[in-house]
């Protein structure tokens, strides 16, 4: 046999064994978004009892909602080890573009393309205060990159693993710093909304602060008691139907809360998923061209590229909800993100797979990042 086609069969993936959750990803999701309708039309004054209940007197913070995040990201934060941080500069031009994207460029050029969409190319269809609640909403989204389902997404694309820990982790200390700061700014900026920062520092605290802190505690204190290969063999594996379970229940209670919006607006619906749609394929083609550019490893540049394009979206809805209500136009923006996430990252996935001769063979990430 000659020796390219040999090569080539070395540097292509092995097909990936996917469990029933990642394999039917998109079904999962749509039926959690039916069941979720349908209990916000059928018991209205139970949805509305939930989305009622604060984590705090006048926090704003649901607590349903906290609850849900915090059994569906803890366990994700368990497997992030800080530690790899230190290493970052043995190979820092994957990260560099992650953190440029996710930082410089999305929340910025998310909050210019909901001002020119919904302030002037959808004015005819909008009031002024729709606008104001569907720009702050979309910037919201944006503000947030994605945590917990980076991983799965990295998995489909046959990321380094341990590059992603990496790129979650940097992007997980960052947003404690940005976020609050950032959504204020942006939000007050594009539209006459005024953000309470309190309320945003109660967000941050109770989506990410103590998942956070909840996942490193007790990440460090499980493998000093039993070591790491027990701690990442046998017990993480068993969280994962926790993790699956707290994100199909978020996404019906998400929906629940919204069913009034959808329903009732299915065209702004539409006019709101457009923006979104061009922002996600936009930073993701920016932080993909960006790392074959740069010559970054298929492994690194992958995930890197679906981080960039994925939301946070638990975060970004429970922020607007914390902020504007849960019938609010801006809760219904980040909804829209929920609703066009995983085809979307499903379709950058397919891509990221089909250009994986773009970029150097798999032989070049021997090397990568290891956590310690």
């Amino acid at each position: 046999m000659a020796p390219a086609v040999e090569l080539s069969r070395q540097t292509l993936p092995t097909e990936k064994q996917l469990n029933p959750f990642e394999r039917y990803l998109t079904v999962w999701v749509g039926l959690c978004m039916v069941a979720g309708i349908f209990l916000g039309k059928s018991a209205p004054v139970v949805i509305h009892a939930l989305g009622e209940m604060e984590f705090g007197q006048n926090s704003h913070v649901n607590f349903p909602m906290a609850i849900l995040i915090w059994l569906m990201i803890t366990p994700m934060m368990m497997k992030v080890d800080f530690r790899a941080l230190t290493t970052v500069g043995q190979r820092p031009q994957g990260l560099l573009v992650t953190l440029f994207v996710n930082w410089v460029v999305k929340p910025f050029s998310m909050a210019l393309l909901a001002w020119v969409f919904f302030r002037v190319i959808f004015s005819l269809w909008l009031t002024s205060a729709e606008a104001d609640q569907y720009i702050a909403g979309s910037i919201i989204l944006a503000a947030a990159p994605c945590t917990a389902m980076v991983f799965v997404w990295s998995y489909l694309t046959d990321g380094d693993p341990a590059y992603t820990l990496v790129q979650v982790a940097a992007n997980d200390v960052i947003m404690l710093v940005l976020f609050a700061p950032i959504v204020g700014l942006l939000v007050s900026g594009a539209s006459s909304l005024t953000v309470p920062f309190a309320v945003l520092l109660y967000s941050v605290v109770g989506f990410i602060v103590i998942p956070l802190l909840m996942g490193v505690g007790i990440r460090y204190w499980l493998i000093a008691q039993h070591g790491k290969r027990w701690f990442e063999e046998i017990l993480l594996p068993r969280f994962a139907p926790v993790t699956i379970a707290a994100l199909l229940t978020t996404l019906v209670l998400i929906l629940a809360f919204q069913s009034e919006n959808i329903l009732g607006k299915p065209f702004h619906v539409l006019l709101i998923a457009i923006p979104i749609l061009l922002q996600v394929y936009f930073n993701a083609s920016l932080a993909y061209g960006l790392m074959k550019w740069l010559n970054v490893p298929h492994a690194v540049a992958a995930p890197g590229a679906l981080i960039g394009a994925s939301n946070f979206f638990e975060l970004a809805v429970a922020t607007a909800i914390a902020l504007f209500g849960p019938e609010s136009g801006a809760a219904l923006a980040t909804v829209v993100g929920v609703l066009v996430e995983v085809p979307v990252m499903l379709s950058v996935c397919h891509v990221c797979n089909q250009t994986r001769h773009w970029f150097p063979s798999s032989e070049a990430r021997i090397g990568a990042v290891q956590p310690q």
